[in-house]
């Protein structure tokens, strides 16, 4: 199987994160994947990914110590694979997994994801625990000294056939639920951890050992690696073997997380391809926040919700909503179910940044199948501006102004003396297809 059919448009849904953080459970997403169903399906919205820890006890029970409990009980078979916790994941009981809960996205027309550590239970090492498919137990096949230093309940694999054989037996047992999407942490950027820091890639043999044992699952599951921030220099990497890769920490409600993703966008602009995705991270849009007791509306105001919509689909940026979809507004609705906007997303749109500093960006990309060309002016600046580019800028020989469709309201107009610009709202943006 060829990894880059499985995603020929940067993926596109929900995942429980920024809402539930630990404590989503199957009523709650069940309930999140009826809305998108609903309202989201018909614009190209259709993962529905349970981040991390579905498999522990009592998971967010002491929030206020603790965001992963230490050492807590863990839901694992005989084969040292951690399954879901029944008490959360009812239907999960009696060894079903989570195959119920996928049916139940796949008769929705939706796909289905879950988020996994790196790596092999601590307990199932300190246990002696089976790996199916070869002889050597838990212990042998974890690497002791390979830990996430955020959480508690996985050693590293070693590079052995062992560690192999481990992950093929994950593989096959996601197959069999029926899962369609991996988002797999603590692989893509291992800088924190203390041991590691002259290599912050020293997981990169994992990546491998998980590309390979989907190769050979006989499903189609699309692979993401977090956290960031992602090497540039191991670019090729992860386009060989992932198709989404984090280029950033977590990214939060604030706006100089926002500006700064200019500055990463630029870095990796050249990386987007069929398949292959370097990832802006979630979209803190709606309610998000009361897993962390924090329950909010997005800290980030309608303009810079509008910037960073614009900027992760002009990137070419996967879109996973971070939001509590059954408790969506209008406007935020309106926001994610913009034709015009979402038509920037596929791979084919190709992006260039042709100017950046502390007050202004302006991009520009050319959808290589149909032939349009789109321009992209953000003010970064702490004050209404006016953000121009000049036609000669954009790099196509125009005779005289040209139209301009304004992609989030659809009014028209005409560029003026052979200028592109608007006046914009502090981090504003607009966003024109542009046509002679």
């Amino acid at each position: 199987m060829n990894k880059n059919s499985f995603a020929k448009v940067p993926p596109m849904g929900w995942n429980s994160y920024d809402y539930y953080d630990t404590t989503v459970n199957e009523e709650q997403v069940k309930a999140n994947a009826d809305y998108m169903a609903a309202h989201l399906k018909d614009f190209g919205w259709e993962y529905i990914v349970v981040d991390i820890q579905w498999y522990a006890h009592k998971a967010g029970s002491m929030r206020e110590q603790f965001q992963y409990i230490p050492f807590s009980e863990l839901e694992i078979d005989e084969y040292s694979r951690l399954l879901p916790d029944p008490e959360r994941f009812p239907s999960s009981a009696d060894g079903k997994g989570f195959g119920p809960l996928a049916e139940y996205m796949h008769s929705l027309g939706l796909k289905f994801g879950i988020h996994i550590m790196r790596g092999i239970p601590r307990m199932a090492a300190q246990n002696h625990m089976k790996i199916k498919g070869s002889d050597v137990t838990a212990d042998m096949a974890a690497n002791p000294s390979s830990i996430c230093p955020w959480n508690p309940d996985m050693y590293g694999l070693y590079n052995s056939p062992a560690g192999q054989a481990y992950y093929d037996s994950l593989l096959e047992l996601y197959a069999s639920w029926g899962v369609d999407f991996i988002k797999c942490d603590d692989i893509c950027n291992t800088c924190n951890q203390s041991p590691h820091r002259e290599n912050q890639y020293n997981a990169a043999h994992e990546v491998e050992m998980l590309a390979n044992a989907i190769k050979h699952c006989g499903r189609p599951i699309v692979f993401s690696l977090s956290p960031g921030p992602a090497l540039i220099d191991r670019a090729w990497h992860y386009e060989k073997y992932a198709n989404m890769w984090r280029i950033t920490d977590d990214f939060w409600d604030e706006w100089k997380y926002l500006k700064d993703m200019f500055r990463r966008c630029e870095l990796w602009q050249t990386q987007v391809s069929e398949g292959c995705y370097p990832d802006c991270d979630m979209l803190p849009l709606g309610r998000i926040g009361k897993g962390f007791g924090k329950e909010r509306m997005t800290n980030f105001t309608r303009e810079e919700q509008r910037t960073m919509m614009t900027l992760w689909c002009l990137f070419g940026s996967p879109l996973m909503l971070g939001a509590e979809l059954t408790k969506m507004d209008d406007w935020t609705l309106s926001l994610l179910t913009n034709r015009r906007v979402l038509a920037l997303l596929p791979p084919s749109c190709r992006p260039r940044q042709i100017c950046l500093d502390e007050e202004k960006a302006v991009w520009i990309a050319c959808d290589e199948k149909e032939g349009t060309l789109y321009i992209a002016l953000f003010n970064l600046g702490d004050r209404e501006a006016s953000v121009c580019a000049s036609l000669d800028e954009i790099g196509k020989e125009f005779h005289g102004d040209v139209d301009l469709t304004d992609l989030w309201d659809g009014t028209s107009r005409r560029s003026v003396n052979q200028e592109i610009s608007a006046v914009l709202p502090e981090h504003g943006c607009a966003v024109y297809q542009v046509s002679m």
